[in-house]
């Protein structure tokens, strides 16, 4: 101990070091040389600043501040990212500058690079020469890795977490396939980092074979922009790009292509979308996207969405304990063939300001609101015209409503909760650019329920069983404003509105007359996890008003009947159906859904029947089973599928096919997709897509998967 103390003592005076830069060492032996120098001998170990060094034999000559080191022997850094091997090296004391010889050098546990020589400098550089890198695992069943890059030199600098090649080689399996002099990469430490990101190959019916091959620019800590060429045989020629930016109290996120094509050779194509979202003083958030394309089948032709509806709307919201305010402006954009953007609501304003309050006398949960809307046509008919779509062609509406609810529940001893509920509500509506609307409307609603719910629970085996009956008597005013109805044109029953004031999802429509809304739900739930749930409901009117006449599942005196179950296993399957049905079991609609997850694969399955409804534009029966799955072959191999069929058109409306591979050092994705649908701007087109990664450059993938080819012969 004493000699130790002493070594560690004479390295400090030599080096100037302060007493935190003192070196900590362990070795089986240690001894010194008649010239002044320090040996270490057997399993030597030093740690200095956090680096650490193991080697057989360590020589330190005081006289020239060097160590001599006989490996084999290993270098970590403190942060772990940055580990040497070599057969020998000779450094200085403070491992800053030296040389390396027969060595390796491992960043961030993914990419080595082996060279015959490494030279250290200040610390900072890293020089290699005759130089292989990969990240891929080589063994003596796989000699030769799946890529590698050869090159004259390698530099890495610490500093900037940069690689830089020299005559650089690309090599897959052995066979050069790419030179290139000069090249560089950030090191596998480094998140973000301006260069080329991984390229893709697209092939497509309308453009051909193609490829992407994006940019990334680091614009500061906080912001970045990615661009995108993309080339495809003479037949498109398209700039991509991305920027993205972080602020201290939001980010916003742009995405935007122009392109010149033989699709539409005369027009220059484009689109953008954004969308950002902040945090104000008050905890008021903002939130913003905008949503735009120079033509209907732009988006379809490249991929780049598949919506036929754009939507471009700003939103500042709150909500606190007892309050609740929301403002959003909405521009619409149809890209449907059949949809007439002059005569559509292209722009829809809604402002909604509530505040809940503690009744002092009666007791329960009261709230006030404000709201308003208004939405706009470009047109100024003031009849429908030609398109003959039962909407008048420039009609514009604007409304305020003030609005006040009240609701109190009481528990009985026998287990019954009774419940009172009132609603009050005034809407004064303008309506303009409408040949039957002059004067503004004004109108109160009242509506007035009681509910009782009976809970009632049985414990059989360990397993128990909650039946639940409801039952909801509501009244509201038979009158109804003279107002068009535009908001309130597409209606459902489901668990949602069954116990609801009002099935209209707009504000121009109140339901209106005494109705009972009754169902019954029962659910089990079982001690090995698995939960089964029925529910069974409907709703009796007194008199049928007429109001949801052209819905059949909502019209008449009795509404039809809504079934839902659900079953779950637990860690496996989810089963959750909903059919709505008459008295004679004549369909509405019918929704199943299923989803079946386990470890290697999993699968989902939706199918929907919807009968024919001229009120929801829809003349024939819909009838679409769509089907998605993954399954993982191996460690390796992962393959997805997704397939939407129509059994009414008896064909494909849609089909996806994906297969993957991913092992430790790349990535390589291949899709192959095809529409089958097709209108007078979008043709049926199949896509193929492939993508490849290589691991080891920029930080890339966190959760890539640290799988290793096996290293069995």
């Amino acid at each position: 101990m004493r000699r130790l103390i002493w070594v560690l003592a004479l390295i400090w005076a030599a080096s100037g070091a302060t007493a935190q830069d003192l070196a900590t060492l362990v070795a089986d032996r240690l001894e010194i040389a008649q010239d002044s120098r320090l040996i270490a001998s057997g399993n030597v170990e030093v740690l200095y600043q956090g680096d650490r060094v193991k080697a057989q034999t360590i020589t330190y000559d005081s006289e020239n501040e060097s160590l001599q080191i006989d490996g084999p022997l290993t270098i970590t850094s403190a942060d772990g990212n940055t580990v040497f091997f070599a057969s020998s090296a000779e450094l200085s004391q403070d491992l800053r500058n030296g040389i390396l010889t027969s060595a390796r050098l491992v960043l961030d546990q993914q990419l080595q690079l082996a060279a015959t020589e490494i030279n250290r400098v200040d610390g900072r550089y890293t020089q290699l020469y005759k130089t292989v890198a990969s990240s891929c695992h080589v063994c003596e069943a796989h000699p030769t890795p799946l890529w590698q890059i050869r090159a004259r030199r390698i530099i890495h600098d610490e500093e900037e977490r940069q690689i830089y090649f020299e005559n650089a080689r690309f090599e897959v399996v052995g066979i050069p396939v790419l030179y290139l002099p000069r090249l560089r990469f950030p090191d596998p430490s480094l998140d973000r980092a301006t260069g080329f990101l991984a390229p893709a190959i697209r092939t497509t019916d309308e453009l051909g074979f193609g490829i992407k091959t994006p940019y990334f620019i680091r614009l500061g800590d906080h912001a970045d922009l990615t661009l995108t060429p993309y080339l495809s045989t003479s037949r498109t020629t398209t700039l991509e790009a991305r920027y993205r930016q972080a602020f201290r109290t939001g980010e916003i996120e742009l995405n935007m292509a122009v392109s010149n094509d033989d699709i539409r050779p005369d027009d220059t194509r484009a689109y953008l979308f954004g969308e950002g979202r902040f945090d104000l003083p008050r905890d008021y958030k903002l939130s913003f996207d905008i949503e735009t394309v120079s033509d209907r089948s732009y988006l379809l032709d490249y991929d780049y969405s598949g919506k036929d509806r754009l939507d471009s709307a700003i939103n500042l919201a709150r909500t606190k304990r007892d309050s609740f305010f929301e403002a959003d402006l909405l521009v619409l954009r149809s890209l449907r063939n059949n949809e007439d953007n002059k005569t559509s609501p292209t722009v829809i304003g809604d402002l909604e300001s509530r505040r809940r309050f503690k009744p002092a006398y009666i007791g329960g949960t009261g709230s006030f609101a404000i709201k308003a809307h208004t939405h706009y046509r470009p047109s100024d008919l003031d009849v429908d015209g030609p398109d003959d779509d039962t909407f008048v062609d420039g009609r514009d509406v604007t409304r305020l409503t003030l609005q006040t609810d009240w609701r109190s529940d009481w528990l009985t001893t026998n287990g019954m909760i009774w419940a009172a509920m009132t609603d009050l509500r005034y809407d004064y509506t303008t309506i303009s650019d409408d040949a039957d609307f002059e004067d503004p409307v004004g109108h109160f609603t009242g509506t007035g329920a009681v509910e009782l719910r009976w809970p009632l629970v049985r414990y059989t085996g360990g397993a128990s069983h909650v039946i639940e009956p409801i039952m909801q008597l509501v009244y509201s005013s038979d009158t109804s404003p003279d107002v068009p109805n535009e908001e309130s044109t597409l209606l459902e029953l489901d668990e949602g509105n069954l116990f609801s004031f009002n099935r209209f999802p707009g504000g121009d429509r109140f339901e209106r007359g005494i109705r009972a809304n009754v169902g019954l739900s029962y659910t089990r739930y079982d001690p090995t996890g698995w939960q089964l749930g029925v529910t069974v409901g409907r709703i009796l009117r007194d008199m049928d008003l007429g109001q949801f006449d052209g819905y059949p599942a909502l019209d008449g005196q009795t509404s039809d009947w809504l079934a839902a179950a659900h079953v779950k296993l637990p860690g496996s399957l989810t089963l959750v159906n909903r059919a709505v049905f008459d008295d004679n079991f004549e369909f509405d609609r019918n929704e199943l859904r299923m989803d079946y997850d386990q470890q290697i694969w999993s699968v989902g399955s939706s199918f929907i029947w919807l009968r024919e409804n001229l009120a929801e534009n829809r003349a024939d029966v819909t009838s679409e089973l769509t089907l998605d799955g993954d399954y993982r072959i191996n460690d390796y191999w992962k393959t997805d599928l997704d397939v939407r069929y129509d059994f009414e058109q008896d064909r494909a409306a849609s089909a996806r096919f994906g297969l993957a591979y991913q092992n430790e050092c790349v990535t390589v994705g291949l899709s192959l997709s095809r529409r089958f649908t097709s209108s007078d701007s979008v043709r049926p087109t199949t896509n193929f897509d492939m993508t490849v990664a290589l691991a080891g450059f920029g930080k890339g993938d966190g959760d890539r998967p640290k799988r290793r080819r096996a290293c069995r012969g």
